[in-house]
């Protein structure tokens, strides 16, 4: 699914409009009734405090308020700055519930407040939506730090007011919602961590835009779905054999730290590769071949750490490299010549970053189109500060093109970076996922899928998803605080569209 900015979105009410056809105050209509609709399954039992601006948001909240109001329901409406001008739409909203009997609206106005609600009344945010691009001011930006020091739960229409959609919003006044009822699509600004704290558990909506807009439109964003893995998702052939699916390479672990090379084995394992081999220490051989059987392995000269590869890597579909392999110069310097002797992408992840971090010219050496997966620190150490989650993506969209790599930006909505210039955003996973040896599991599946012939991208794409799905089916089962690494890999499921 493609993501859209604020004007896209707009231009998709226009194309509805005139293609369904039917009228702005009508699709308004319809996103009024998804919205209740919604409130009344998760609230049966409360009462509403509605606050709403003058423009089509808050047409959108006397939209919400009418239809509630039909159902008998205790609900207060107050009209924020109501001498100001306002949308056409708003003001067919407005006379319609001046037209319901009993109809409780106040009208709000520079220094006048409202008393505090009710402590069970749900409040509802429809001041102002996704048209908004600049920080809020006056009058509004004290009545959104009135509901802010509320008790009360806080559902937003749209967007949290204040909350801009396509940039950083910085750090003025922002509506702190529990939920956040958002029409059609995710917005780029619901995705970002920075905003978690405004916007709560999002609910997308459907109000039935016309699909075939986005056939019209491109967006540098996308969301990973099950569509988007289905259509890379290679079936196997009855007579393939396991020479048709790659030999991945996972060069992991040090002496303390051979689950990271345990893990990284058996998730790329699972991945379908034709073959695995781990490349681990000498002392580490007992441990990787018990653990996991099916892998072959090779063991380095040192008995604790990677210092020497003594074998030709040209005979290997895929590398990875990183878990729990330690910074040691001896390791750097293995690392450096597996840059200069390899010409097939890496994957590279943990200590390999950490030695990149130390050594960033070695960034210019990695092999087109190799996949780096850092977290948001190892990503600052990789290329320096940001002050916000806006800037750390454009700059992982900048180095991927520049670099000619994928880089895997891990949150909880990992961010995929690519070398075209387009982003991709995982909708997999949970926060039980922030466990210790999780980046192994994903370092493991993500070489495997590259050694089956799958490119850079689609491979680190469907990576990220089944991990995240994975996680997700692991926390159905163990719960987020008692699942740890190795259940992504008894959770990993092939095809994950089924």
């Amino acid at each position: 699914m493609k993501l859209l900015n604020a004007s896209q979105i707009r231009e998709w009410d226009q194309y509805t409009i005139q293609d369904e056809p039917i009228s702005s105050i009508d699709l308004m209509e319809r996103a009024a009734r998804a919205c209740r609709d919604w409130i009344r399954r998760q609230f049966p039992t409360h009462s509403f405090d509605i606050f709403c601006c003058t423009g089509n948001n808050g047409g959108d909240g006397l939209a919400i308020a009418r239809l509630l109001m039909l159902m008998r329901i205790p609900v207060k409406v107050f009209i924020v700055n109501a001498a100001g001008k306002a949308s056409r739409d708003f003001t067919t909203n407005l006379e319609r519930l001046k037209a319901i009997p009993g109809a409780n609206i106040i009208e709000l106005t520079s220094g006048t407040f409202p008393p505090p609600p009710d402590p069970s009344a749900i409040i509802i945010d429809a001041l102002l939506g996704t048209g908004i691009n600049r920080p809020i001011e006056g009058f509004t930006g004290e009545i959104v730090s009135f509901i802010n020091a509320q008790s009360n739960k806080v559902i937003a229409i749209d967007m949290p007011s204040g909350l801009q959609s396509d940039t950083y919003s910085g750090t003025t006044p922002i509506i702190q919602a529990n939920h956040t009822l958002t029409f059609q699509i995710f917005k780029l600004g619901l995705l970002m961590p920075c905003n978690a704290g405004h916007f709560g558990q999002v609910h997308v909506l459907d109000i039935g835009l016309a699909p075939a807009y986005l056939t019209t439109v491109e967006s540098k964003y996308e969301l990973t779905e099950k569509t988007l893995f289905a259509s890379f998702y290679k079936t196997r052939e009855n007579y393939a054999h396991k020479g048709n699916f790659g030999h991945a390479l996972i060069i992991a672990g040090s002496y303390g730290k051979m689950g990271a090379a345990v893990l990284s084995t058996k998730a790329c394992l699972r991945s379908g590769a034709g073959l695995v081999t781990a490349h681990v220490p000498g002392k580490g051989v007992n441990i990787i071949q018990t653990s996991a059987p099916e892998a072959m392995c090779q063991t380095d000269p040192d008995g604790e750490m990677i210092t020497t590869i003594q074998y030709p890597l040209k005979s290997y579909s895929a590398i990875g490299i990183g878990p729990g392999t330690g910074t040691h110069p001896s390791t750097q310097k293995l690392l450096q010549h597996i840059f200069n002797s390899y010409s097939q992408p890496l994957v590279l992840d943990a200590d390999a970053l950490n030695i990149l971090s130390e050594n960033k010219p070695w960034l210019n050496l990695l092999p087109e189109n190799s996949i780096i997966t850092p977290h948001p620190k190892e990503f600052s150490r990789l290329f320096g500060e940001q002050s916000n989650d806006f800037e750390r993506i454009e700059t992982a969209l900048e180095q991927a093109s520049h670099l000619k790599i994928i880089i895997i930006l891990k949150g909880h909505r990992t961010f995929i970076a690519t070398p075209a210039g387009k982003g991709y955003f995982n909708t997999t996973g949970n926060a039980g996922m922030a466990t210790g040896g999780s980046g192994d599991v994903l370092t493991g599946l993500i070489t495997g899928l590259l050694a089956q012939g799958y490119t850079a991208a689609e491979a680190a794409i469907m990576g990220v998803y089944l991990h995240g799905l994975a996680g997700d089916k692991a926390a159905a089962v163990y719960g987020m605080e008692a699942m740890i690494a190795g259940d992504l890999v008894k959770k990993l499921r092939f095809p994950a569209f089924e």
